[in-house]
């Protein structure tokens, strides 16, 4: 095979070349009548090399003999082993988030040290900071941090040092992954997106929804749902007798088109949870009943067949454009849901009935404060502080005041 039948050349660079296959970047330099190559994920990186490598270091820190495993044998075993116990959906998001991790896959378990990932995310960060990826376009410049790759590393390490197929190498190993590479991996800051709707949005939300989605929704909002649980529920686990409901089942979507895959049975924390069924509740199941098929057990079905993810989001992102709700997504209903129940409930032990979640950390992160209660407290304190002023209780006086520039010290 000819090398233009295999790579692309890259326009205005010499020696670089890209992989048809699979995107990756060849890189060529000649040092003293020696060509030397080496592979690359990104372009950045490709030139960076290029430009900065001088032959010393010939033999690469991933290509010496060690007795530890590579990143890449060990992501393997992972697959192998672990994943077949997670979700479909977390799979997909996991191998999405180790692709950065690539370029570290060659070296061993103990070569990944501090130092080296302190490079990766320096590398990273200047890629990603560059004019010419900032203006690559919607979908793909909107990185704002290295976090989410960092917490895979170190998910994948965290496994690594539990698992019995390398216990013995991995003992005396320590995350290399510090908080300072968060900082380190900072880009540009978060974008101001509103999580937790409020009672009267959501009720205006529903408001523009079609009848089928405003059903979904209202139902997702009252039970502080995640949509595939609501999407997923099971007419077997509703009981209108005893007004019980189990969210059970989850829907599974693919990552790419957002169709309908399967029906897992069991929820994100493989643990089902019981919900009361409220009068709210009873009158969307019973308004369900009528669209009910003996062909199928789906609460929430279009001509027998379960929702798309993809046509929930069209529904949804409608309604909110017309609606005029600052909140986008559907996972807004869930936080807003958890937000209610621990302003309504005084605490996290409300949040965490609701939301079904075990994790205090979590719920709290669901139901924390935002501007809306910043509003709240602040009108009361000011409010407070006019009533002790108009009282005459607080004193403006400050005649007996030492100023700073008159006080001399001794």
């Amino acid at each position: 095979m000819s090398r233009s039948e295999k790579y692309l050349k890259i326009k205005n660079t010499k020696g670089i070349y890209q992989y048809k296959q699979n995107g990756q970047y060849m890189a060529e330099k000649r040092i003293q009548g020696k060509l030397h190559i080496k592979t690359f994920v990104s372009l950045f990186e490709a030139k960076q090399w290029q430009k900065k490598f001088d032959g010393s270091n010939e033999v690469l820190a991933g290509d010496e003999k060690s007795s530890y495993s590579t990143l890449k044998e060990v992501w393997e075993v992972m697959q192998k082993k672990h994943f077949p116990l997670l979700a479909t959906s977390t799979k997909a998001i996991w191998i999405r988030r180790y692709k950065l991790l690539e370029s570290l896959e060659h070296l061993p378990m103990d070569k990944i040290t501090p130092s080296k990932i302190t490079d990766w995310v320096s590398a990273r960060v200047d890629f990603f900071s560059t004019e010419e990826y900032q203006g690559s376009g919607r979908g793909v410049a909107g990185r704002c941090n290295l976090n989410n790759e960092l917490n895979m590393f170190v998910t994948i390490f965290n496994w690594y040092k539990q698992s019995e197929d390398f216990e013995k190498e991995a003992l005396p190993l320590t995350c290399p992954v510090k908080p300072k590479h968060r900082k380190l991996g900072f880009i540009k800051p978060l974008p101001d997106k509103l999580k937790q709707i409020n009672l009267q949005d959501a009720f205006l939300f529903f408001d523009f929804l079609r009848p089928l989605y405003r059903d979904l929704a209202k139902l997702q909002f009252f039970t502080a749902g995640r949509i595939g649980e609501i999407a997923g529920i099971q007419w077997k686990n509703v009981d209108l007798k005893n007004r019980r409901m189990l969210i059970k089942e989850t829907c599974v979507w693919d990552m790419s088109s957002k169709m309908f895959i399967e029906l897992k049975p069991f929820p994100k924390n493989r643990e089902p949870r019981a919900v009361f069924i409220t009068d709210e509740i009873l009158e969307i199941l019973k308004h369900r009943q009528a669209f009910r098929l003996a062909s199928n057990d789906y609460v929430f079905h279009v001509e027998g067949e379960p929702l798309n993810y993809c046509t929930i989001q069209v529904n949804y992102k409608a309604a909110q454009r017309k609606s005029g709700v600052p909140y986008t997504g559907t996972h807004i209903l869930r936080h807003g849901m958890a937000k209610l129940a621990r302003q309504v409930g005084g605490g996290l032990d409300a949040v965490l009935a609701m939301t079904g979640h075990h994790d205090l950390k979590l719920a709290d992160h669901y139901s924390k404060s935002n501007e809306d209660d910043q509003k709240q407290f602040s009108e009361k304190i000011m409010s407070h502080i006019r009533k002790e002023l108009g009282n005459g209780s607080t004193s403006t006086d400050f005649g007996n005041v030492i100023k700073l520039r008159n006080f001399k010290l001794g």
